[in-house]
């Protein structure tokens, strides 16, 4: 049966748009939402050592030449360095602090007296493991790390272990770093930070791991506080009260650094102070220093880098005459130079961006050094 058009059962008739008027859409959402989203920011450039392209006979001298600067490596009993050493370390440098990706088989280490004498890495040591265990001696002292610990070390302090085969996430961080909280860390020296706090840091860390490629270099300075206030928190949290640490345990070059950090801004900060406090000769501090340019060289970066902060602070309203003062600059004009040689910015152009919440660079965060060696990447983190 035919029905009428303009009974109610048939389909509605959609009038035509007329032409006469312009047709409008909805607005479109942009592809992109804010013109923020659409700046790429650089990305972290890593470090990358393998030995996984020599020939299994050379593979374990090469971890060793690697290592060196930092431990000296031996092979388990009854294993053959013909058998190969396929191992693996990718270095991130995140700022002040390096990550470091690693995956070896079985190995001891020894970090002994007479390296720390020679050696200018004194950091702080935090890592996870994903896999294997470790056994680590320090001052008779035995730790004992599984997958999933997070285990807490000083490099200024003497030390020996081994490991199986393992895959293992490292963090090192200059001493100068944490220096204010020196106490509280080294009680903790050589422990397994367990407890809601470090369970909170090993998440933070993974997630940390997990996005390592798409980090921007603008959001290295918060990342690298966050997980050091954090490191803090929970080393101070396992200290142990027998195990504060005294300046006769503490390694020479730590010691040095705790000193110069202390009376930074003390004008009676000479090598023969220096001398005095820690009662060695000034040959014996000479070759302490000789790796960093100097002991007055080292003074005068620390003190540079410690302008630099304060310039960068926008709640440091200091005059800039009076922060070189303190930097150990009786003349502007000396003090602006060798700050724009360190860091290749004026001191005014520093603050002027601190002062409008711009982001202010770490200096010479991309110009840092990629050497071959553990001991160059642990240098390009030295403050």
């Amino acid at each position: 049966m035919s029905k009428e058009s303009g009974s109610g059962d048939g389909p509605s008739q959609v009038p035509a748009w007329p032409a006469h008027l312009e047709r409008r859409r909805w607005p479109r959402e942009p592809a992109v939402r804010g013109e923020h989203q659409a700046i790429i920011h650089p990305g972290l450039v890593p470090s990358h050592f393998s030995t996984l392209g020599l020939p299994p006979a050379e593979q374990f001298d090469a971890w060793r030449g690697h290592m060196a600067p930092l431990i000296d490596v031996r092979l388990p009993d009854g294993k053959s360095p013909d058998e190969g050493f396929p191992a693996e370390q990718v270095g991130w440098h995140l700022g002040d602090l390096l990550v470091v990706q690693q995956r070896t088989p079985g190995y001891s280490y020894e970090r002994s007296r007479a390296m720390l004498r020679s050696s200018p890495i004194d950091h702080w040591n935090v890592g996870v493991f994903r896999s294997g265990r470790a056994w680590t001696e320090v001052d008779r002292h035995v730790t004992e790390t599984g997958p999933g610990e997070l285990f807490f070390r000083s490099l200024g302090y003497p030390y020996r272990g081994r490991m199986t085969e393992s895959a293992a996430l490292l963090l090192f961080m200059p001493y100068e770093l944490l220096a204010d909280d020196a106490s509280k860390l080294e009680g903790a020296n050589n422990s397994v930070l367990t407890g809601s706090l470090a369970d909170l840091l090993i998440n933070y860390i993974n997630g940390i791991e997990s996005n390592l490629r798409t980090i921007a270099v603008p959001e290295v300075p918060r990342i690298a506080r966050t997980i050091s206030d954090m490191i803090v928190a929970c080393a101070a949290s396992a200290t142990r009260p027998d195990a504060a640490g005294s300046p006769v345990n503490m390694g020479m070059m730590e010691r040095a650094h705790r000193y110069i950090h202390l009376n930074l801004h003390s004008g009676d900060l000479t090598p023969d102070a220096i001398c005095r406090a820690l009662g060695i000769s000034r040959t014996r501090l000479y070759q302490l220093f000789e790796p960093s340019g100097g002991v007055l060289n080292y003074i005068r970066r620390r003190r540079l880098l410690q302008a630099y902060a304060d310039l960068s602070d926008p709640t440091n309203k200091r005059p800039i005459s009076e922060i070189a003062e303190a930097a150990g600059f009786d003349v502007a004009a000396n003090f602006t130079r060798a700050f724009n040689h360190e860091f290749g910015a004026n001191p005014r152009d520093v603050r002027k961006m601190a002062a409008t919440e711009q982001h202010v660079a770490p200096p010479a965060l991309s110009g840092r050094p990629r050497g071959a060696t553990i001991g160059d990447w642990l240098k390009s983190v030295q403050i």
